[in-house]
């Protein structure tokens, strides 16, 4: 049975002249795409209003995404400043509120095209970790953009690890002020977006030190520049560190500090204080200081990773079926390249990998509500597990979505190549995720010691948090699946995720334990052990992924077609992963050789079933050709016809060429009396 898609909105192929090549993908669609367009927005209601926002957008001149292939970073970073300042009177127009539903349409559509990121993740840390009288004095000045902050973490020699960070805070009794610096080159605040040629304060993390008591990493709020003429502060030395392999638009800066003061009140107080004679006073963790970053992390795999992630493969897929090449069958028409399996291999499981972090993230941002609102009650356990996840999510999706894009990229040839396909810029963007917000395998790390100590309280009879609670389960031993088939059923394959994890986190923390018992000191100890730590955690992160996939699928059994098509697509992750990782399956003990066979059979099996609703698949992400900005992705499929067009934009196709008259134009004139 083919489901139409009746409602596309703004991207409805009514009366469009489309690809017969694309249109034919639509029309034996397996599934309602509006219905599970509905499900990943969250409800037909969120559809609806995320329609209406892009139509808003789109129909203003001043967010038009032409010729952005062909701005210098200058003009990228002034138009992003522009666009974001007219947005805000854009949403103060229409009603649409700080943090309200329109808010994150606005930048999911919009994306790299917007400034001030980190002015809000400065606004972030003030809700979340200031006092309310903070928050009532800082956040007002900040939406309105009275004031422009930055979050200053990253130092020139320190990112992730935080307890390393150089710059420092004094508190000065006398005066009730923090005296700040960056003692030496390598204290230097250094990448923080918007502090470039931005902000005008800064979310500043440094030591505090009372009384030469190193007290660890807290929060203050610093002026870095005139709100006057917009010069340095005193004592602060602030610029722009240069051009990157991408984000032109951001003006990641450096920061340098000599004795600059700033009021007691500047430190965010809500969860520690200082009072006037010295006195500090703590409220619960003291990992509470990182939940700004943590905040940052759930958003961003959401926000900017995963719509990345799902931009590429509507661009790859599309492309894939438009673009032929060769014959399959002699004799016959040149062949669709997503009909090879080679392609789909390419790409299939990059489309069903966008599915999985979707509905992973959606059990994330659930763990991090609960844990945001414990913290605001006061309460601080679900922190070290939240942290972990967040951590292993993190890593998880930011390096296989990195892998993914650049799969889609090469996917498509030559045109893949060039920046008018969409694809680069993609690449670009999210692999620069790996390491922004904790490079990722710093943060594996950071997982690999919460799950070595939940084994330690399995030892010691404790309950564990819901995450790891496989950790204190009992072996099931090996696979019992006897066809091929039988790796469909979700309950083996996510068996032998499970089995997988639980071998690795228990070899690593064994080899570490038997490293510590021969006489090895803890820190070399864990050192020598770190690439099994970090692997077993990756292997953790990727269990839940899947678990949390499987768990979906029960949602949906009312509804079949829906329910069929996520089921293949949670069946094509897991098993392509499996496949991926075959090495660790085996290890573990969990597959026998011949089991490994049928995972490769079940597997490739389910790309031709997949292939067949592809297109329908990334139709249902409904990013419209705007958001995409492809000249090969397109609604339409008019990849070649839009190429043309596009390259004929260039600036370099309309300036004089005064490389032929400086140098070319001599040399070739002496061929004139030849020729």
């Amino acid at each position: 049975m083919a489901f139409r898609n009746v409602d596309k909105g703004f991207q409805s192929s009514a009366g469009q002249d489309v690809n017969p090549d694309l249109d034919i993908e639509r029309k034996t669609a397996s599934f309602s795409v509006e219905r599970l367009t509905n499900i990943l927005d969250g409800g037909a209601e969120n559809t609806q209003i995320r329609r209406k926002v892009n139509a808003v957008l789109q129909s203003d001149p001043e967010f038009s995404r032409e010729n952005q292939y062909f701005q210098s970073q200058n003009e990228r970073y002034e138009a992003a400043v522009r666009r974001s300042l007219y947005l805000s009177r854009k949403m103060d127009e229409m009603g649409w509120t700080t943090d309200g539903p329109e808010q994150k349409y606005c930048y999911r559509a919009l994306g790299d095209d917007l400034a001030f990121t980190l002015h809000n993740v400065f606004m972030k840390s003030i809700l979340g970790l200031g006092t309310d009288k903070q928050i009532a004095k800082w956040i007002p000045l900040a939406e309105k953009h009275y004031i422009a902050g930055t979050y200053a973490q990253t130092e020139l020699g320190h990112g992730t690890y935080l307890r390393g960070l150089e710059t420092m805070a004094t508190f000065d009794v006398t005066t009730q002020e923090f005296i700040l610096n960056t003692p030496k080159i390598s204290a230097m605040k250094w990448w923080p977006g918007d502090m470039g040629r931005t902000g005008t304060h800064a979310m500043v993390l440094a030591q505090l030190n009372i009384k030469g008591k190193c007290y660890g990493i807290h929060p203050f709020i610093v002026q870095i520049r005139s709100l006057e003429d917009h010069s340095p502060a005193p004592g602060v030395t602030v610029g722009d560190i240069g051009p990157k392999m991408n984000f032109a638009q951001c003006d990641n800066g450096y920061l340098m500090l000599k004795n600059v003061r700033i009021p007691k009140k500047n430190m965010l107080a809500r969860f520690s204080q200082v009072l006037s004679d010295g006195q500090y006073i703590r409220q619960g963790s003291e990992k509470i200081n990182y939940l700004t970053m943590v905040m940052f992390r759930v958003s961003i795999i959401r926000t900017e990773v995963l719509t990345i992630l799902m931009k590429a493969c509507t661009i790859a897929i599309r492309y894939s079926v438009v673009r032929r090449q060769s014959e399959l069958k002699p004799g016959d028409p040149e062949t669709k390249i997503l009909d090879y399996q080679t392609q789909q291999q390419k790409l299939l499981p990059q489309l069903a990998t966008a599915y999985a972090f979707h509905f992973v993230c959606d059990y994330l941002q659930e763990v991090f509500d609960r844990g945001y609102a414990e913290t605001k009650e006061g309460k601080f356990d679900l922190l070290p597990e939240l942290h972990a996840l967040a951590a292993g999510i993190k890593v998880i999706a930011t390096d296989y979505s990195t892998a993914s894009v650049e799969a889609c990229r090469r996917a498509c040839g030559g045109h893949g190549y060039s920046l008018l396909s969409g694809l680069p810029s993609l690449y670009t963007t999210v692999v620069a995720s790996c390491t922004y917000e904790g490079e990722n395998t710093v943060l594996l790390l950071q997982t690999a010691r919460f799950l070595v100590k939940c084994l330690e309280m399995v030892k010691a009879g404790q309950a564990l948090p819901s995450s790891v609670a496989y950790l204190s389960s009992t072996s099931s031993g090996k696979c019992r699946a006897q066809e091929k088939r039988d790796f469909l059923n979700p309950d083996v394959y996510t068996e032998a995720y499970k089995q997988r994890a639980f071998r690795m986190v228990e070899n690593a923390a064994i080899k570490l334990q038997s490293l510590i018992q021969s006489g090895t000191p803890w820190y070399e100890a864990w050192n020598l052990g770190s690439v099994q730590l970090a692997r077993a955690a990756m292997a953790h992160s990727h269990y839940i992924v899947v678990q949390h996939f499987v768990k979906t699928l029960e949602k949906f059994e009312k509804e079949f077609h829906i329910q069929r098509v996520l089921k293949h697509l949670c069946d094509l992750f897991a098993l392509h992963g499996i496949f991926s990782n075959m090495g660790d399956f085996l290890q573990a003990g969990h597959l026998s050789g011949k089991q490994s066979d049928m995972v490769t059979e079940s597997y490739l099996d389910l790309l031709a079933v997949i292939r067949q609703d592809a297109v329908p698949l990334v139709d249902a992400f409904d990013f419209s050709d705007a958001n995409l900005n492809s000249a090969i992705g397109c609604y339409d499929g008019h990849a070649y016809e839009r190429l043309f067009e596009w390259a004929k934009k260039s600036p370099t196709n309309n300036q004089d060429n005064q490389t032929f008259e400086k140098y070319l134009k001599p040399l070739f004139q002496n061929a004139l009396s030849k020729l």
